[in-house]
C-alpha cells in the first residue's frame, strides 16, 4: 500500500530469506534452496508509541498500524550491494553500519519486517536495518517444524553474513531473538569451523533476546568460537512463560531455557553480558521480548546507545551504560535492572 507512506514515517527494511515464493507472490512458511534479497519499506504509524507493534494482513489502516507500503526483489547480490552501500556511504561515519535481526518462533515474512521497523525506530538504531527471513511456519503449532527449519536455514544465514560484509558497509551488529538465537549460534560455529576468527573480525557485536536455547549447547557452540565477538549480550527475563512452555516441550529435567536463567552460574565463565530484564516484564506487551516491548526499558536502551555513540564503545563497559545491580562469576557479567517506575529497587 503506497500510499500509506501518506500518513506514515517511512523504514527501509532489507530483506535476505530462504522461504519458499508463493503463488501469490509472497514468502511463505515453505522452504526454498533459492537465496531471495529484498528491499522492502514499512510505514510506521503516526500516532505510534515505544513498544508497540500493531499491524494486519489484510485491509490495515496506515493512521493506526504498520503497513508494507513497498517491495522489490533484487536480481541478484551485485543490486543488493550496491543498494545497501550506497544507502549506508550517505550516512555520517559514525553511523555506517548493518543491524541484521533474525526473527524468532511464529513468525511471518510481514510480521518479522514490522518487528525489526519497530525496534529500529524506538532504539533509533542508527545505520541501515536488515532481516534474516526463514521458514517459519508463523503458526502457535508449528514449533517442531520452526525447530528443523533453524537448521535448514544455517547455510542462508551464513551466506548472507558474508555478502553484508562484502558490501563493506562498516559494522555489523547481530540481534536474535528466541529461537532464532539457536539459529545464529549454529551459523556462527559453522563459519568458524570454516574460517576461524571471522566473527571477531566482522561482527560489531551480538544480542541474543529471550533466547530458546538448551544451556549445554550454548556452551559447547562458545567453546567453539575461537574469539568471541564483542560486546556479547544475552537479554534474559525470569518471567518469561513461553521459555518454561519450550523446555517442557522438550522434557527437559529443568524449566530453565538461556533466556530464563535465575544463577549466573548456569554461564560462568563464558564471555558474555547478562541483561536481566525481569523487572520490565509487567509493563511490556511480551514477556517473551521484553527488551522490545517495555517502553520503560527501550528509553533505557535509547539512552544507553546515545551515551555509548557519544563516548565510544569499546570505553564503555555493559555496567557503566546499564543502572542496575551487577554481578560478576568468572569473567561473566550479569546487571539486573531495577524499574523505579514499577516499585522495584
Amino acid at each position: 500500500m503506497p500510499k500509506a507512506l501518506e500518513v506514515g514515517t517511512p523504514k527501509t527494511i532489507f530483506a535476505a530469506t530462504v522461504r519458499k515464493l508463493s503463488p501469490d507472490g509472497g514468502f511463505g512458511p515453505g522452504r526454498s534452496d533459492h537465496f531471495n534479497l529484498l528491499e522492502l519499506t514499512v510505514s510506521i504509524p503516526p500516532n505510534h508509541k515505544p513498544g508497540q507493534l500493531d499491524f494486519a494482513y489484510a485491509n490495515p489502516d496506515p493512521e493506526k498500524q504498520f503497513t508494507m507500503a513497498g517491495r522489490h526483489v533484487f536480481n541478484g547480490a551485485e543490486e543488493f550491494r550496491s543498494r545497501i552501500r550506497t544507502l549506508v556511504s550517505g550516512l555520517p561515519k559514525e553511523h555506517r553500519e548493518v543491524t541484521v535481526f533474525v526473527h524468532g518462533f511464529n513468525s511471518t515474512q510481514a510480521e518479522t519486517a514490522f518487528r525489526a521497523a519497530q525496534l529500529a525506530e524506538d532504539i533509533q538504531l542508527p545505520g541501515a536495518t536488515m532481516i534474516y527471513s526463514w521458514p517459519s511456519q508463523g503458526n502457535p503449532l508449528g514449533y517442531a517444524y520452526d525447530g528443523d527449519s533453524v537448521l535448514f536455514a544455517r547455510d542462508g544465514l551464513e551466506k548472507m553474513l558474508r555478502q553484508v560484509r562484502s558490501a563493506r558497509v562498516g559494522r555489523i551488529n547481530l540481534v536474535a531473538h528466541s529461537m532464532g538465537s539457536q539459529l545464529v549460534m549454529e551459523t556462527i560455529r559453522q563459519i568458524e569451523i570454516q574460517t576461524p576468527g571471522w566473527s571477531a573480525d566482522n561482527l560489531n557485536g551480538v544480542v541474543l533476546m529471550s533466547p530458546d536455547l538448551d544451556i549445554d549447547v550454548f556452551r559447547s557452540q562458545m567453546n567453539r568460537i575461537q574469539d568471541v565477538p564483542q560486546p556479547f549480550l544475552v537479554f534474559v527475563s525470569s518471567k518469561d512463560k513461553l521459555l518454561n512452555i519450550s523446555a517442557r516441550l522438550r522434557g527437559t529435567h529443568t524449566s530453565e531455557r538461556l533466556g530464563n536463567i535465575t544463577s549466573l552460574d548456569a554461564v560462568a565463565g563464558l564471555p558474555i553480558d547478562i541483561v536481566d530484564t525481569t523487572s520490565y516484564s509487567d509493563d511490556a506487551e511480551s514477556t517473551h521480548l521484553v527488551a522490545g516491548t517495555s517502553p520503560a526499558l527501550i528509553a533505557m536502551l535509547n539512552s544507553a546507545r546515545k551515551t555509548a555513540d557519544a563516548f565510544g564503545r569499546e570505553n564503555l563497559s555493559i555496567e557503566k551504560l546499564l543502572p542496575g545491580k551487577v554481578s560478576y562469576n568468572d569473567g561473566t557479567t550479569q546487571v539486573s535492572l531495577a524499574n523505579s517506575a514499577s516499585g522495584n529497587r
